[in-house]
């Protein structure tokens, strides 16, 4: 016989009033690919005459740590104790990485990669619309992904959460034997996955999957009930105590053992929901590290999303925000 998991609509309302939790105690290490996010804002007025494009008269230059760094970023902002392990190029945007660690109060483990270049993103801005991406990429060595490893078990005592973030870049091919031994350790394990196969991160705490990345791994739906049928089916087979669903502007859904909880998206007005994906993780993880429980925890990382969507590119959502 088959067992029936109750489903419910979060009422994200009654978290609103809880007092904020002490974060500062709480110790995260990201750990995945590092980036360097390039904005270029300019002024477009015309079209090229060399070929149907607007032409962008750079103004101003931004540049803000990308990928598993805009994570790390995150917890941070919001007052946790945070490190950073990940591999960049022994170049200047290495460096850059660097200096935006120091400015953010993020522990940096980096391992520096001779061999190739940091991952770049850079978005050229114009009207206030992001008009073009170019990315700039190496796949880490295999010498110093090993160099990594070594370093993840020398600092996961000194860490209560840890968070897995996959670009697909290359940095996390030993993610599988890392959450192992963070389980053995008895840390709270988040990914942020990446790929058709989730395999690798059987045995996480939560995975945080958006409906394009489930839909790879176990086919379409179509209906609520298959698709929980589906998100269970996984989570079970990986051993996750859950799975968290990001539906866009349909909101989130959380899958555990016991129940399902859905929440509306927050958002007052979507702005731009780049690394927005990291804001949800990053909220959650501290959260949960602080001891909160699933469910409000998930009630936070719904308001942080709501708000960081509102911002241009890869931003972050403050304690004061979120509590305020």
């Amino acid at each position: 016989m088959t067992t029936v998991i109750p489903s419910r609509l979060l009422d994200t309302d009654a978290y609103r009033q809880a007092s904020a939790p002490q974060l500062s105690d709480v110790r995260v290490l990201v750990v995945g690919d590092v980036m360097l996010d390039r904005y270029w804002f300019g002024d477009v007025s015309r079209i090229s005459p060399e070929a149907p494009v607007p032409v962008v008269r750079i103004e101003k230059r931004e540049e803000r740590l990308g990928g598993a760094a805009n994570v790390a970023r995150n917890a941070a902002a919001l007052g946790a104790n945070c490190g950073l392990l990940g591999v960049v190029g022994a170049d200047e945007a290495g460096e850059q990485v660097e200096r935006l660690l120091a400015e953010s109060s993020i522990h940096s483990y980096l391992q520096r990669d001779a061999g190739n270049s940091t991952i770049i993103k850079l978005r050229v801005i114009g009207r206030q619309q992001q008009m073009v991406r170019i990315d700039f990429e190496d796949a880490p060595s295999d010498t110093v992904l090993k160099s990594k490893l070594t370093q993840f078990r020398a600092l996961l005592p000194q860490c209560d959460v840890v968070i897995f973030s996959d670009y697909g870049k290359g940095s996390l091919v030993n993610v599988a034997e890392m959450i192992q031994e963070a389980n053995a350790a008895g840390k709270i394990v988040m990914v942020d996955p990446k790929g058709e196969d989730f395999t690798p991160y059987a045995g996480a705490t939560l995975v945080t999957p958006n409906k394009a990345e489930l839909r790879r791994v176990v086919g379409s739906w179509k209906s609520e009930e298959q698709l929980a049928a589906k998100a269970q089916a996984l989570r079970e087979e990986l051993g996750l105590k859950a799975l968290l669903l990001t539906r866009s502007e349909e909101g989130m859904s959380l899958y555990t053992a016991d129940e399902i909880l859905h929440v509306h998206a927050n958002a007052r007005e979507v702005y731009d929901v780049s690394g927005a994906g990291d804001t949800v993780i990053a909220t959650m993880a501290v959260m949960l590290g602080a001891g909160a429980p699933m469910a409000e925890a998930l009630a936070t990382a719904n308001r942080a999303g709501g708000i960081v969507v509102g911002k241009l590119g890869t931003a972050t959502v403050t304690r004061e925000e979120l509590f305020g």
